[in-house]
């Protein structure tokens, strides 16, 4: 549902899942919680069901107030999942809440920072961010691989956990075979 909103292609979540079990796999996790990940991961961005097409669809850049309310994904997302008795989707409730929260505390929507952000949500936001920066969007172009490589050593122990960028660094020749596997049109 989320996807079809938002216009993002299927291919991302499925980049996203395939990115995030690599990522938890070369953390060490077992192969149990790397599926976990792999499926609860996707619902990263649920929450975007409740925001208002004139905002998710938006062909340019948010003002400050249509911000505040794209942010609100975060915890609706959390509230959508949040009861539901099943692993996966507890999981999923914590990623959708806490994917945007950010090493150094400065995301969003409980400035969490460090180790405070759960494991899942610090891997989905490297393998969120990582596929968005490269994917075309109504409101900006793909990204080139050295500007977003770039911008994940500048933001590495700001904007995501710093052992997980040097996971990511040292797993990229997957990463990007993933990225081929699952091309959009």
């Amino acid at each position: 549902m989320a996807e079809g909103r938002s216009k993002e292609t299927g291919n991302h979540v499925k980049r996203v899942a395939e990115y995030s079990k690599l990522l938890t796999c070369k953390y060490g996790l077992s192969e149990e919680e790397a599926e976990l990940l792999r499926i609860a991961s996707p619902m990263h961005d649920i929450g975007k069901i409740a925001i208002p097409d004139a905002i998710l669809t938006k062909n340019g850049k948010l003002t400050d107030e249509e911000f505040e309310v794209m942010k609100t994904h975060a915890d609706i997302g959390y509230h959508l999942l949040k009861n539901s008795n099943m692993r996966i989707l507890k999981a999923a409730a914590i990623i959708a809440q806490q994917h945007h929260e950010k090493w150094d505390g400065s995301g969003y929507p409980n400035g969490l920072r460090g180790e405070e952000i759960h494991l899942y949500a610090r891997i989905t936001a490297i393998a969120d961010v990582f596929d968005a920066l490269g994917s075309e969007r109504v409101y900006k172009k793909a990204w080139d691989l050295p500007r977003i490589l770039d911008l994940f050593h500048k933001e590495r122990g700001r904007h995501f956990d710093p052992d997980l960028v040097d996971l990511f660094f040292e797993s990229l020749e997957d990463i990007l075979r993933i990225r081929e596997g699952y091309t959009d049109c």
